[in-house]
């Protein structure tokens, strides 16, 4: 695992879930290993990094010894995605401030836009090996 990308997501929200789905469907190097924020890894992660345990507004993408968050975390697991998701890297032209607003934007209104459930997503038995508890 110690080459895996983590990827800590929101696991209760509707557009997060969909987010890691569409990942895993177009991770052609089989890259990512997934972890909830709600999970014991993801609050040991947040806590150790001084993060928000309760707060969970961004997503955040773990490479190695550094971690990322908010739009540089999305453009980056994107430029690692076959398909039209590899062009997300000419969104680092724009600005960090203005990525973030608009990754913030996003993220305030994400239960609203696109729902919530009340428990974390489970994955399929065959995606267990790619999710970290």
């Amino acid at each position: 695992m110690s080459s895996s990308k983590i990827i800590l997501f929101d696991g209760v929200c509707n557009l997060c879930n969909s987010t890691v789905q569409k990942v895993i469907e177009n991770d052609y190097k089989n890259q990512f290993k997934f972890a909830s924020l709600q999970s014991e890894f993801g609050q040991e992660f947040l806590k150790k990094n001084d993060l928000s345990t309760e707060e969970f507004n961004s997503i955040i993408l773990v490479d190695g010894d550094k971690y990322f968050t908010r739009s540089d975390a999305a453009l980056r697991i994107g430029t690692e995605l076959k398909g039209i998701y590899k062009w997300s890297k000419f969104l680092f032209v724009f600005p960090k401030f203005i990525r973030d607003f608009m990754y913030d934007i996003i993220s305030r209104n994400r239960y609203k836009w696109f729902g919530k459930q009340d428990n974390c997503w489970l994955p399929t038995p065959d995606l267990q090996e790619k999710f970290i508890h």
